[in-house]
């Protein structure tokens, strides 16, 4: 999977309207956004869209109404429903050998339920990190990318590609249980090395 972008004077509506960068911790997305769009600064007048338009124009027309917790159905209760259900009803009048074969059955149902774990779900992904120029110490900037160490994340290897002027690119593969790391979080950490990221864009992604 690839993810690119490309601004536009909506982009330059937004950016203008905010008095500074969003706080990083608060809003991380938001901040990606401000830290990306500040990087065209100097092409402002070039990018697609009416400049005329204020930054109030842009943005969704509507929003889906929130379901209120009350009228929502109780899975967890349905899914215990379902698992007495498979082994017959709970009824008075059934004699004590047969409701004591049912509780029995039910039980051991319950317990190779649970006891079955379910394997880490896993992608691999390959990340290209871009740095400011041709003079960026790029041996240092994958020492210190690599020296990133979360739970659920494998680096492998990488590759420096040609970009332009000079300039190359150092494209990772990296490995991460998905409940566990996040895309978003990982590049942030990784753009927080500011004396040699630029920025960094997910090339692709597959599931294990």
């Amino acid at each position: 999977m690839s993810r690119s972008y490309g601004p536009s004077q909506a982009d330059v509506a937004s950016f203008k309207a905010l008095p500074g960068p969003p706080k990083v911790e608060k809003y991380p997305h938001a901040w990606r956004w401000y830290k990306h769009i500040a990087s065209y600064q100097s092409e402002f007048s070039s990018l697609p869209g009416d400049p005329s338009k204020a930054y109030t124009t842009y943005g969704p027309e509507q929003s889906e109404v929130a379901l209120n917790p009350k009228d929502k159905p109780n899975a967890a209760a349905d899914e215990g429903d379902e698992d007495d259900d498979l082994f017959g009803s709970d009824d008075e009048s059934e004699d004590e050998e047969a409701k004591k074969k049912r509780e029995e059955n039910l039980a051991a149902y319950k317990k190779k339920k649970e006891g079955k774990a379910k394997p880490a779900a896993k992608s691999i992904v390959t990340l290209d990190v871009k740095p400011w120029d041709d003079e960026t110490d790029m041996k240092q900037l994958e020492e210190n990318l690599r020296g990133i160490e979360m739970d659920g994340l494998t680096w492998g290897a990488s590759t420096l590609v040609p970009l332009a002027f000079g300039i190359k690119k150092l494209q990772i593969n990296l490995v991460v249980e998905d409940e566990k790391v996040s895309i978003d979080e990982l590049q942030q950490r990784i753009e927080g090395d500011e004396d040699h990221v630029q920025s960094t864009d997910v090339a692709a992604m597959q599931k294990l």
